[in-house]
């Protein structure tokens, strides 16, 4: 089992939800965060005074997936948030040892 984290742009969001859904991934776990990267913030003008936008709105999900699932779900991911513009986000892939369901006490693949 594999847990990717996805930083994307929050009006990608829709898309890339929908295209999860289609390969069959129907858990996942939305934040909304700020941050940046090469794309280092930008200036605007609010009333006349310019000032320095540091930290841009993303949004970060999360999914765990089965291991046979990650290369299928990367590649949604890449292409339903990508716009060909800096800042289009970041995908994380790491090792996910154990999921366990609350209600139920399920665990491994039976639990997501």
């Amino acid at each position: 089992m594999k847990l990717i984290t996805a930083i994307v742009k929050p009006f990608k969001l829709d898309e890339v939800r929908e295209a999860l859904s289609e390969i069959g991934i129907s858990g996942i776990t939305v934040t909304e965060v700020k941050g940046f990267g090469r794309q280092r913030g930008h200036t605007e003008l609010y009333r006349g005074a310019e000032y320095v936008v540091d930290f841009l709105p993303k949004v970060k999900l999360e999914i765990a997936v089965e291991t046979a699932q990650l290369e299928r779900a990367i590649e949604v991911i890449q292409q339903s948030a990508n716009t060909g513009k800096i800042g289009d986000g970041k995908i994380f892939v790491t090792a996910l040892e154990q999921v366990i369901r609350i209600r139920t006490g399920e665990t491994g693949s039976e639990a997501i």
